[in-house]
Order: C-alpha cells, then sequence, then structure tokens
C-alpha cells in the first residue's frame, strides 16, 4: 500500500471507509522536516493521542477507530506500523488551526510586547513571559501546506475563511471550534497539572463527519502539537523548559549552520523529553 497523503510527519492510507494515519519517527520544526528521526516518537504521538481522545469523548466525539493493527489490513501488521498507526474514520477537515493558549510564551510572546495583543486580542499589562493568563484565548491559524508558513488569524477573519469555504455556516462553525477548543484545553490543562504538566498552549483540528457533525481529527494534545512544562520549577520571566520539540528548537535557533540537521546527544534528550512526558501524563510505559 502506498500512502494517499505525506505531511511532515504523518502518512495517510486509504482504508475505503476509513483512513489509516501512521506517525512516523520524522521530526519537523519551523514547518522543516529535519534530517534526524526521533525513534518511538511516532508511538508517543499516536498513544498520547489515543489517552486524550479517551478522555475527551463526553465533549466532543474524535475521529479513533482503533490503534491495534490487528483491526487493520495485513500490510500494517508489520513492526514498523504497531504502535503508530490510528485507523479512523473519514472526515471533511475544517481549514482552521485551533490554537488555545493558557500562557503567554513563543509567538504570542512576541506579539503581546510589540503590541500588547495576541491575533487581536487585548491582554493585560504587565504580563511577564511565561505568565499565566487569566483566562485562555483562542487564536486560530490558517493551515499552510507543507513547505509554507500558517497564519495567525483573528476570531472574525476565522469567520469570514470559514464562511467561504461553507457559505452560511461561517458563524456557526467559528464559534464552535472556539468554544470546543476552549473547553477541551480546560478539562485536559487541569488534568494535567495533577500530573505535575502545565500545558502552556496547543493546537486542535477538527472536521465533519458524514452528518455533519463536528469531530476532533489529526491529534490531540502531542509533543509536537503542544507546548507541554514540567510545573515543578515554573517561574514566569524567562523561557521554561519542555517536555516536546521546543527543546530541538532551541537548540536550531541557537546554530545557524545546522543545515536542519541534530547532533545525535540532541535527539536523544528530545526523545527523553517525549516519553517523560508521555509517561507523567498517562501513568504507564510505552
Amino acid at each position: 500500500m502506498k500512502p494517499i497523503k505525506e505531511g511532515k510527519v504523518r502518512e495517510i492510507y486509504d482504508n475505503g471507509d476509513s483512513l489509516i494515519m501512521v506517525a512516523t519517527d520524522r521530526i519537523s520544526c519551523f514547518d522543516v522536516i529535519l534530517g534526524n528521526e526521533v525513534t518511538k516518537k511516532g508511538t508517543v504521538l499516536t498513544q498520547m493521542s489515543k489517552f486524550w481522545f479517551d478522555m475527551t469523548k463526553d465533549i466532543l466525539p474524535n475521529h479513533m477507530i482503533s490503534v491495534d493493527v490487528n483491526d487493520m489490513p495485513e500490510f500494517f501488521r508489520q513492526p514498523q506500523f504497531d504502535g503508530n498507526s490510528m485507523m479512523c474514520k473519514k472526515l471533511e477537515m475544517l481549514p482552521v488551526e485551533c490554537i488555545v493558549r493558557g500562557y503567554i510564551t513563543g509567538s504570542g510572546w512576541a506579539s503581546y510586547k510589540e503590541t500588547g495583543k495576541v491575533c487581536g486580542i487585548q491582554l493585560p499589562e504587565g504580563l511577564k513571559e511565561s505568565d499565566k493568563l487569566p483566562e485562555p484565548i483562542y487564536t486560530p491559524s490558517t493551515k499552510a501546506e507543507i513547505g509554507d508558513h500558517d497564519e495567525n488569524i483573528s476570531y472574525e477573519q476565522s469567520v469570514e475563511y470559514l464562511e467561504k469555504r461553507f457559505p452560511g455556516k461561517g458563524e456557526e462553525f467559528a464559534s464552535k471550534l472556539r468554544d470546543y477548543t476552549i473547553a477541551l484545553y480546560k478539562k485536559c490543562a487541569d488534568y494535567a497539572l495533577t500530573k505535575g504538566i502545565i500545558i502552556a498552549d496547543t493546537k486542535f483540528e477538527f472536521g465533519l463527519d458524514e452528518d455533519g457533525n463536528i469531530v476532533i481529527g489529526d491529534e490531540m494534545l502531542t509533543p509536537d502539537s503542544s507546548r507541554f512544562w514540567p510545573a515543578d520549577g515554573y517561574e514566569p520571566g524567562h523561557g521554561q523548559p519542555s517536555f516536546d520539540k521546543q527543546f530541538a528548537r532551541d537548540w536550531l535557533k541557537a546554530n545557524e549552520n545546522h543545515n536542519w540537521t541534530l547532533p545525535q546527544d540532541i535527539v536523544d534528550k528530545t526523545i527523553d523529553k517525549y516519553l517523560q512526558g508521555y509517561e507523567l501524563l498517562t501513568g504507564s510505559k510505552l
């Protein structure tokens, strides 16, 4: 079988009335696929998504059918697919990345320093880097093709953006995406805090099922789509250590002649961060 679509990290296979999504061990930073593979990363992404999908079914259904390769065609019953493959419902994906920020960091911090706002949302004066926001904020972006950058948009722009693609539904879809995104974040961030992890921000993707209902798709609250910080030692006023690929991003930013390849010790430390985050959140080892 050949994938029908290859993303920066995932490969998607058509399985008739379902899809099989394989999370590879590739790693991308700044929308570029790096020259390294990070062993077991794909398994962490798949199993962590499963964990959160199971936890949030009461808020919203998701696209997961199974992560057991025995439920999939024989082609997937090979070692390279075991643990990192998910059979999913087919959805019509909505063209908005649904980003929620509970803390001020990253591009949000850069924007706040310049304008006092993030994606058009006015924030209180005097915030420090990594401060917790009074309430989580919803800051959507457009979905870029591989090699392009996603573009931050305001909530009002997301209404227009969705209206163009789904005439008569822009306001309804935009408001539901915002409300679901914040509800999912609040539930999961509260849980993560009990396990010693701060979820600073994350992104969700949603699609429509065959009945037109909004469903969570893609991945959910993984170290690729989120910033996870250790709660122990959290201190606003500077960047925080993290259980995600921010560690790899930071190395690339500090080393200009990287040629989009990480040294092996950075790769090893990156997978350690992923595994540590997974084990803390789920309470189980891979």
